[in-house]
């Protein structure tokens, strides 16, 4: 059973709003954070359906001079990230604004700290290396998966391919602001691989063998876990439910604040190279090794996850402890397909003689792998690859 530690730390985003129609918020936040001149950092497609249109327009009405970056890729290259920059410094920005999903709110956190203090990307990878200040941030997600707008956490692809963390509390926005209509519009398959890619953070957070695993953030992963458990189906087939995008997007939240501070471990190890590869979206990467990184697990910590179960399956409180953690998985796999998701990494294109690299990348994954609550080997790694093959 994973132990809480006697002592532990905390932090997330100083202001949270939450609730239909909070983008609108965007205007009084401009009068005391974003300042005169804001670089609103999003992507394409939500430029076609609209949203950053409206989110300038409320800047605007309150007297900001807004720019757009609108280059934001899936797993963003470093490259993008410091377009973005130059962008920021070229405009002289006085606050940043990431609108959208996960790798949006991860541009903007990087743009914001990094156009003000003029560092290289390459020196602040890793935990605790981003130590300066920078401009203000106001993060908006419109997705319900990565948690992102309260993490301190920003991934980036590098030049080889790489999974590349910055982890510093400084990236931690001034503002979130949760609007659960702004993800209306979503595709049923992104809801899904979202939604998929938060239970994984509420389970691997929950599980954390990392020191600073704490009751705050157990307590948060159970509550998202029973908001997206019993949401994400109707937010799939649904997608206009008002109810279950918002019990989404909140439980999405409370997973991230849950493992900004009690970290993940081998699932999203394993899904990173995945994604570097394929450019399969990240929450599908997760979905696809999901179940297999829970039965490796549970052969010697099935404990871990008695009470994630019955938080996202309530009917699993009738199975016994010794069958639960399988029943969990089953579960999770049976959900996942549902949603529609593929199920198997052959069926999203990848041969059976790339395991082998897959694993070669994820074992070097040691940032996360130490969280985990049994230690993985890359021939244990290969392993849970080809079951999810």
């Amino acid at each position: 059973m994973t132990e809480i530690s006697d002592k532990f730390a905390f932090a997330t985003a100083p202001k949270i709003h939450f609730g239909c129609g909070s983008l609108l918020e965007i205007g009084s936040a401009a009068q005391h954070l974003i300042g005169s001149r804001c670089l609103v950092v999003t992507d394409h497609g939500l430029v076609a359906a609209g949203i950053v249109e409206r989110a300038v327009q409320v800047l605007a009405e309150a007297g900001v001079h807004v720019e757009l970056f609108t280059d934001v890729e899936a797993d963003p290259a470093e490259a993008t990230i410091l377009a973005a920059v130059q962008q920021a410094k070229e405009m002289r920005a006085e606050s940043i604004v990431g609108l959208g999903g996960g790798s949006s709110l991860d541009v903007a956190k990087l743009v914001a700290y990094l156009s003000a203090t003029g560092e290289a990307i390459q020196d602040i990878y890793g935990i605790g290396q981003a130590k300066g200040a920078r401009l203000p941030l106001v993060l908006i997600p419109t997705t319900s998966g990565t948690g992102s707008e309260v993490t301190p956490i920003a991934i980036v692809t590098t030049p080889t391919q790489e999974k590349m963390g910055v982890v510093s509390s400084v990236l931690l926005p001034d503002l979130a602001l949760l609007d659960p209509e702004l993800t209306v519009g979503l595709p049923a398959h992104i809801t899904a691989a979202t939604g998929i890619d938060a239970m994984v953070h509420a389970i691997e957070a929950y599980a954390s063998a990392n020191p600073n695993n704490n009751p705050i953030s157990k307590a948060l992963a159970l509550e998202a876990l029973r908001l997206i458990g019993s949401s994400l189906l109707a937010g799939v087939l649904k997608g206009a439910d008002l109810k279950a995008r918002s019990n989404l997007m909140l439980g999405s939240m409370l997973a991230g604040q849950a493992f900004a501070n009690s970290p993940v471990a081998a699932v999203h190890a394993l899904a990173y190279p995945i994604g570097g590869h394929f450019k399969i979206p990240h929450g599908l990467s997760n979905a696809l090794v999901l179940p297999h990184v829970l039965r490796f697990n549970a052969e010697t910590d099935a404990e871990a996850y008695y009470e994630t179960a019955v938080a996202a399956f309530p009917q699993l409180a009738n199975v016994s402890e010794a069958e639960r953690a399988s029943a969990f998985c089953d579960a999770l796999s049976a959900l996942s397909e549902a949603c529609g998701l593929p199920q198997r990494l052959r069926d999203v294109g990848i041969a059976r003689e790339v395991l082998p690299v897959l694993a070669r990348d994820a074992v070097k994954q040691t940032r996360l792998l130490v969280n985990n609550p049994r230690t993985l080997s890359e021939k244990d790694i290969l392993q849970i690859y080809e079951a999810s093959w």
